[in-house]
């Protein structure tokens, strides 16, 4: 498998690369510029939407169309059409410091959001479900950096990661009672490489980018290594499935970490990278809010 960058937009800290099938849109974001991306499958168009926030971790697709935000004072609705962002909820508000880190709906439209301290990236990060009333539910706790969210609802079953504990872990989940079970080792890393952001295929295998290990790992949904794709990056930090088949693999990747000369190794370092990945995916679940 053979990755290709999608263009030459560079971010420092590319992030949750998210297709849209109803547009024929890849989105992702720049954590700390803080921009909004988005690349036209059809005419190779990338645009950059500002954003007012000091920084933008992730975000989701809405069910009545657009996009929610997660940014470091909130979740806010976008309407990339005209550029519009409203306040919706912040789940952690007055948190000095703390900023939304990986996001990611499930099959109920609720809206999986985790936060983190980025002066020490202490273990006091939070995971909030939040619910289509706006609603807000504290799910887990001490958390350094709340990573790889991904649903798999024919197994009943959530993961997530705490990128510093090298650590993911799967969760028995119930998305219409938002009843959601004790936590279990499903896999970990190897220093350097720490789990990032996650997608999950039409066979129930988990992908995850394995940040500063330069690859993304395939896992069976037993916890088993299925397959193992090197990078032409280090820091990969996300992947989703796109195109209109859903068979094209996207990867987010992040440039702030690496000093000059490692840039120079890494031509392709901060790009959106993409590639055929021989199976396909699933389309996002959407907020319903």
């Amino acid at each position: 498998m053979r990755a290709e960058p999608l263009s030459t937009v560079v971010a420092r800290l590319g992030e949750c690369p998210l297709w849209c099938e109803r547009t024929g849109t890849l989105w992702w974001v720049d954590v700390l510029e803080p921009a909004l991306w988005s690349h036209d499958a059809a005419t190779g168009a990338c645009t950059r939407h500002p954003v007012e926030a000091r920084r933008i971790g992730s975000l989701a697709l809405r069910e009545g169309g657009g996009l929610v935000l997660a940014c470091d004072n909130g979740l806010f609705a976008y309407d990339p059409a005209t550029g519009r962002q409203t306040l919706l909820v912040d789940p952690e508000p007055g948190a000095v410091g703390h900023r939304k880190n990986d996001g990611r709906a499930d099959a109920a439209g609720n809206f999986w959001i985790g936060t983190l301290r980025e002066t020490d990236y202490a273990p006091v990060g939070v995971l909030y479900r939040v619910a289509p009333d706006l609603s807000v539910t504290m799910a887990a706790q001490e958390l350094a950096i709340p990573n790889s969210l991904a649903f798999d609802p024919e197994r009943g079953r959530m993961y997530f990661a705490d990128t510093r504990a090298y650590t993911i872990w799967a969760c028995d989940y119930d998305a219409e009672s938002g009843t959601l079970g004790e936590r279990r080792t499903f896999a970990t890393t190897d220093a350097p490489a720490r789990p990032d952001g996650s997608c999950i295929d039409a066979e129930g295998h988990l992908w995850n980018a394995e940040y500063a290990g330069g690859r993304l790992v395939r896992y069976s949904p037993s916890g088993d290594i299925s397959g193992v794709v090197d990078l032409p990056v280090s820091h990969p930090t996300c992947c989703c499935f796109g195109g209109p088949d859903l068979d094209r693999l996207y990867v987010t990747s992040a440039i702030e970490p690496l000093s000059a000369e490692q840039r120079r190794a890494e031509p392709l370092a901060g790009n959106v990278l993409v590639l055929d990945a021989g199976v396909r995916g699933r389309p996002e679940f959407r907020v319903a809010f």
